[in-house]
């Protein structure tokens, strides 16, 4: 079976964190900071003006602030991986300075971390394939949505144009950047040998070979 549309399934995973486990959740939390801040620069010109052209479509830029729990549980495998390096990620870009501050950061970072999580919840951890990874990405987006529309955006319809604009905007990049890119993302690291201490990287690289 092609690596890059494998079903990785684990009849007995190990969900006990190593200091390894820790390292490499927290260097993808760090590396992913990085584009979270860019993303938080790019908002105004790119997000804005989607904005202007349809109410909502700027939730396009969203899946730019949550492939770091998908990609990060995918490679590390433990309950909390997701969670965690989201919330390294959110907390980092607040320190390097964002608009939003970091309360605001922690708690989004949190939500969406919590919600990537839920998906391989519900498989006990054992399934790692390319519709897992992307489900990831899109109940992640939801609850990006569904938090910034509790917390600011309560002037707007839920459900009215911009509500299901900004909702089908964000999963759609919610499914795209932080699922179907992070699981060709991970593929990419695999092969190169870089992962092989853990089962996610030695499994791509034994079925590519």
């Amino acid at each position: 079976m092609s690596s890059s549309n494998q079903a990785t399934v684990a009849t007995k995973p190990n969900l006990r964190w190593r200091v390894v486990d820790i390292a490499v959740a927290s260097v993808i939390g760090v590396v992913s900071t990085f584009v979270y801040w860019a993303a938080a620069l790019l908002y105004g010109p790119i997000g804005s003006p989607l904005d202007a052209l349809i109410p909502g479509l700027g939730g396009l830029m969203n899946g730019f602030w949550l492939f770091a729990g998908p990609l990060a549980a995918v490679i590390v495998r433990k309950p909390g991986a997701a969670t965690y390096a989201e919330v390294v990620a959110g907390v980092l870009e607040a320190l390097l300075g964002n608009s939003w501050g970091g309360m605001e950061t922690f708690l989004i970072a949190l939500v969406q971390g919590l919600c990537a999580e839920v998906v391989f919840l519900c498989v006990a951890y054992k399934v790692w394939n390319l519709l897992t990874v992307t489900l990831s990405g899109v109940v992640s987006a939801i609850g990006c949505w569904a938090y910034t529309f509790f917390t600011h955006l309560q002037g707007f319809n839920m459900m009215g144009a911009y509500g299901l604009w900004y909702l089908v905007a964000t999963i759609i990049s919610g499914g795209l950047v932080a699922g179907v890119l992070m699981w060709y993302l991970y593929i990419a690291i695999a092969k190169t040998g870089a992962i092989d201490k853990f089962a996610s990287g030695r499994q791509v690289r034994a079925s590519s070979k």
